[in-house]
């Protein structure tokens, strides 16, 4: 795996590498956030995952996050965040990134966070496309199939979703209204444990609701005080 990391601290990117080169991954760092987004944009097809600090000289986390989103909604993205901004945490989310750590952090955790997403971008890449393939999820309006990443909504192309929001809508859409809860949602999508941590699955939750709605009746619904739900029965008469 070749990683590309945008941290300013270069201690900390020290740490990192020796615990990177364990894995035997490749690992990119560049210590100022414009000069970083210059190096993803110069080698996009060269990374695999971007490690992500939210405070950079020249150009903050916010803004390459949003930049690297319109260049590619596949590749993972990690934000590392300060400890206890909630609101960066959830922002982050909202625009992209696909998990967040925060500062100080545990160099095990952040390898354990990269591994669980790269699992999951592999599950859903590794497969060829086929003119013959069947979804493999068919509710009444949605269509999706997890091998080649194609969603149909209402028959008209769901496209631009990041590997966690098509993770979310896989997990909901293949046991249609059934009732989720936020635990279980980080359970099963995320792969670990948050420790409660109820804000990333409502991020996601948010900007996913947001790229739906673009093709139909919003099919994603909230049960109050349980969870979420996919329903799309009778949602076009």
């Amino acid at each position: 795996m070749d990683i590309l990391m945008i941290e300013d601290n270069e201690s900390v990117c020290e740490m990192i590498e020796m615990f990177f080169l364990k894995e035997e991954w490749e690992a990119t760092f560049v210590h100022n956030g414009k000069k970083g987004l210059e190096t993803y944009l110069d080698n996009q097809n060269k990374y695999d995952l971007v490690v992500l600090d939210i405070m950079l000289p020249e150009m903050d986390g916010m803004t390459i996050c949003k930049e690297i989103r319109k260049h590619s909604t596949q590749i993972p993205i990690i934000m590392l965040t300060a400890k206890d901004t909630e609101s960066d945490e959830v922002i982050g989310l909202e625009i992209g990134a696909d998990d967040y750590v925060t500062k100080p952090f545990s160099p095990l955790t952040l390898v354990a966070r990269i591994k669980s997403l790269k699992r999951r971008a592999n599950a859903q890449i590794n497969s060829e496309e086929s003119e013959n393939s069947l979804y493999e999820v068919e509710t009444e309006h949605l269509k999706l199939d997890r091998n080649t990443r194609e969603v149909l909504l209402y028959e008209t192309p769901l496209e631009g979703l990041t590997p966690k929001e098509f993770d979310l809508l896989y997990t909901l859409a293949n046991s249609p209204r059934r009732v989720f809860s936020r635990e279980q949602l980080l359970q099963m999508v995320w792969d670990y444990e948050y420790f409660g941590d109820e804000r990333t699955v409502d991020a996601h939750i948010k900007k996913l609701r947001q790229k739906l709605v673009q093709n139909g009746p919003q099919v994603i619904h909230t049960v109050w005080g349980v969870g979420y739900k996919f329903d799309d029965t009778g949602a076009i008469e």
